[in-house]
C-alpha cells in the first residue's frame, strides 16, 4: 500500500443536491476546488462524477453504493448534508478508509416545528376548512375540530428529535407517551412505554422519529395502524419505507383515522417538477411535504456550516469527531510537525508497532492518540519534520493497515 501524502494541487469537492452555499464558499475560502449539481444522480451518473474527487457531499436522495466508492479510489471522506446516512454503504467506507460525517444535530428543529404545526393542523381540521374556503364552501362548523391541549401524543422513535418534540409538546399542554427499543432517560412528565403496542393503545397523535437501519423497513403496516385509536392522527416524518402506505390509505379511506401527515415517501422524484406518485394523493385528511422537514433557510445553513467544516477538519488536521463510520478522535496538532493519520484493523498491538518503527529510525513521537470503534482503530502520531521515508513505507505494508495519510 502507498501512503496518501498531502497535495499541492486543489482538493476537488463534488457537492450534489442543492447543498447549502455556505458550505460551498466554507470549502472554496479553504482553496478547494468545489463542482455542485443541484440535483441527485444515479449510480452510473456518480462513478462517472467521481472520477479525480476526494470529498463528496450529499443529501438524501443519492445512494452511495459499494460500487460507486469502488470506482473513486481518491475519495478521502463523504459528507450528508441531513441526519440521515443509511444512503451510504457505510461498512464499504470504512474499509476504503472514507470517513463519513452527518448533521445530527442542525435541522432537528426545524423537523420538530414541522411535526408541531401538522398536528395542530389535523386536530384543527384546516386542510380540509382551507379546501373547502378554495371551493367558495364557507363551512364554520366546529365538528371534529380539537384543541391539541389535553390530548396525548405516542412519539416513537426517542432520540434527538424525538426527544424536543417531547418537550415541546408537554409546553404546549399534550400528554406525552413514548417508546423506543433503547433505554432512553424520559424528559419532563414524559411516560414511557414498554412495547409499541401499549403507546398505540395510549396515543391520540402517533408520530414516527426512527432511524434508517434495514431492520425498521415495513415495521408500521396494517397491524398497527389497526391498534391505534379510532380518529387518531399519524405521522411520519422518519423514512419512506418504515411504513405501508397502502394500509394507511385503507384506515384513512375507511374512517378509523381522522388524519395524516407524511414527509417521507420509499420512492421520492430526484428532481424540482419531477412527477410525484403516492397512494395517499387526493385525500383532503392528509398532508403531503416533498421531504422538507429540514428544509428551513436556518436548518440548511446551520447543516452547511457544521459539515463542511467536519470535512475540511479531516483533510487539514485528520480530525474524526462525530464521523459516524470511523473512530471518533481529534487532537491538538504540536508545533513544528507533521502528522501521519493511520486507519487500521482493530488488534492487539498495532500501537506498539507503530512506535517500534519510530523508534527503529530514531523519530520522537510529539503527540499521539489512539481511538478504536468496532473492526477498526484510527491513530494519529505527530513527528518531527525531518523524518526518513522509509517510516511511511513501513507503516503502509504493515498487515493491519488499512489506510495511511500523511498531513502537513
Amino acid at each position: 500500500m502507498q501512503p496518501l501524502t498531502s497535495q499541492a494541487d486543489p482538493v476537488r469537492v463534488l457537492f450534489l443536491e442543492n447543498i447549502h452555499p455556505i458550505a460551498v464558499e466554507r470549502m472554496r475560502s479553504e482553496g478547494y476546488e468545489v463542482e455542485t449539481v443541484g440535483r441527485a444522480l444515479d449510480e452510473d451518473e456518480l462513478i462517472a462524477k467521481l472520477e479525480g474527487v476526494h470529498l463528496l457531499g450529499i443529501r438524501s436522495k443519492t445512494q452511495v453504493t459499494a460500487n460507486a466508492l469502488a470506482s473513486a479510489p481518491q475519495l478521502r471522506a463523504i459528507g450528508a448534508f441531513c441526519i440521515g446516512t443509511d444512503q451510504i454503504d457505510l461498512r464499504y467506507a470504512a474499509e476504503s478508509g472514507i470517513a463519513v460525517f452527518n448533521a445530527p444535530f442542525s435541522n432537528t428543529r426545524s423537523v420538530v416545528e414541522l411535526a408541531i404545526a401538522e398536528i395542530i393542523a389535523l386536530t384543527r381540521r384546516l386542510t380540509e376548512k382551507n379546501a373547502d374556503m378554495h371551493n367558495g364552501v364557507w363551512n364554520k362548523d366546529a365538528e371534529g375540530s380539537h384543541e391539541i391541549r389535553g390530548r396525548s401524543i405516542g412519539i416513537v422513535g426517542y432520540g434527538n428529535i424525538g426527544t424536543q418534540l417531547s418537550v415541546l409538546a408537554e409546553n404546549l399542554g399534550l400528554r406525552v407517551y413514548f417508546y423506543d427499543t433503547s433505554e432512553k432517560l424520559a424528559l419532563g412528565n414524559a411516560v414511557r412505554c414498554n412495547s409499541l403496542d401499549e403507546l398505540l393503545e395510549v396515543a391520540d397523535i402517533v408520530t414516527l422519529h426512527v432511524d434508517g437501519r434495514p431492520g425498521n423497513s415495513g415495521f408500521f403496516g396494517e397491524e398497527q395502524f389497526g391498534l391505534m385509536r379510532p380518529r387518531s392522527i399519524f405521522l411520519n416524518l422518519s423514512r419512506g419505507f418504515v411504513i405501508d402506505h397502502d394500509a394507511l390509505r385503507r384506515h384513512l379511506d375507511n374512517g378509523h383515522l381522522a388524519g395524516a401527515a407524511v414527509d417521507v415517501f420509499p420512492k421520492e422524484p430526484k428532481a424540482k417538477g419531477d412527477e410525484f406518485v403516492s397512494a395517499l394523493r387526493g385525500l383532503p385528511n392528509v398532508i403531503l411535504t416533498p421531504h422538507i422537514g429540514g428544509s428551513t433557510e436556518e436548518a440548511q445553513s446551520d447543516i452547511g456550516s457544521f459539515v463542511a467544516e467536519k470535512l475540511h477538519k479531516y483533510v487539514a488536521e485528520g480530525s474524526t469527531t462525530l464521523s459516524v463510520n470511523l473512530p471518533s478522535l481529534n487532537l491538538v496538532q504540536a508545533p513544528g510537525t507533521h502528522r501521519i493519520a493511520l486507519l487500521h484493523h482493530n488488534v492487539p498491538g498495532v500501537l506498539a508497532d507503530v512506535n517500534s518503527i519510530m523508534a527503529g529510525h530514531k523519530v520522537n513521537v510529539e503527540g499521539q492518540i489512539l481511538a478504536t470503534r468496532g473492526e477498526y482503530g484510527y491513530l494519529l502520531t505527530d513527528i518531527a519534520i525531518d523524518y526518513p521515508q522509509e517510516i511511511l513505507t513501513q507503516l503502509a505494508n504493515m498487515a493491519t493497515t488499512v489506510q495511511v495519510r500523511v498531513l502537513s
